[in-house]
């Protein structure tokens, strides 16, 4: 099987220069997990950003409104006080140590997880998606490169996201971009 972030290179170029260094010590103790080869692959080559002026890849250690870290810690408070308030919690996330780990974001407002289960190898995580202020997740059997790739070339399709994603042409507008603004 092709490498997701190889197969990735080949429908968007990577921006250049390459994606800055980052600390994944340091993003590993503010998850309070490890993380999948795959995004530490596509963070390495690409960095955070936007795909197709829709779809935000977190990243860590940004200034940007796009930190990984920090989206992660605040999506899990704000899931917690949904499921805590009455809204239905996801039969997938409804067990003891289960946890969704934001990795992307939408300009809509749909988030991205990691479905992380106990036990489960990082490598192994799997990509939820949450629509935007309600209720409604989609699972898929991929990890996060391999559902940016089959999402950007129509390959999966979510029916939570943008109806007008994928964009043609596609096109990746590094994070690092807004973060040199400041």
């Amino acid at each position: 099987m092709e490498n997701p972030v190889d197969r990735l290179a080949e429908i968007i170029a990577p921006p250049a220069p390459a994606a800055t260094a980052v600390d994944w010590e340091e993003t590993v103790r503010r998850l309070r997990t490890a993380r999948p080869a795959d995004y530490v692959q596509l963070i390495e080559r690409y960095g955070g950003g936007q795909f197709d002026d829709y779809l935000w890849l977190l990243e860590p250690a940004s200034r940007s409104p796009y930190d990984l870290a920090e989206t992660a810690e605040e999506r899990e408070e704000a899931l917690e006080y949904l499921w805590n308030r009455g809204e239905a919690k996801p039969a997938l996330l409804d067990a003891p140590g289960v946890r969704a780990i934001a990795w992307g974001s939408t300009d809509n407002g749909e988030y991205l997880y990691w479905l992380a289960r106990p036990g489960d190898d990082p490598h192994e995580w799997t990509t939820l998606v949450n629509e935007a202020r309600g209720a409604e997740w989609e699972h898929f059997e991929m990890g996060c490169a391999e559902f940016l790739v089959a999402t950007l070339t129509g390959e999966v399709r979510s029916d939570l996201l943008w109806s007008l994603y994928p964009a043609s042409p596609h096109e990746f507008f590094p994070s690092a971009l807004i973060d040199q603004e400041d």
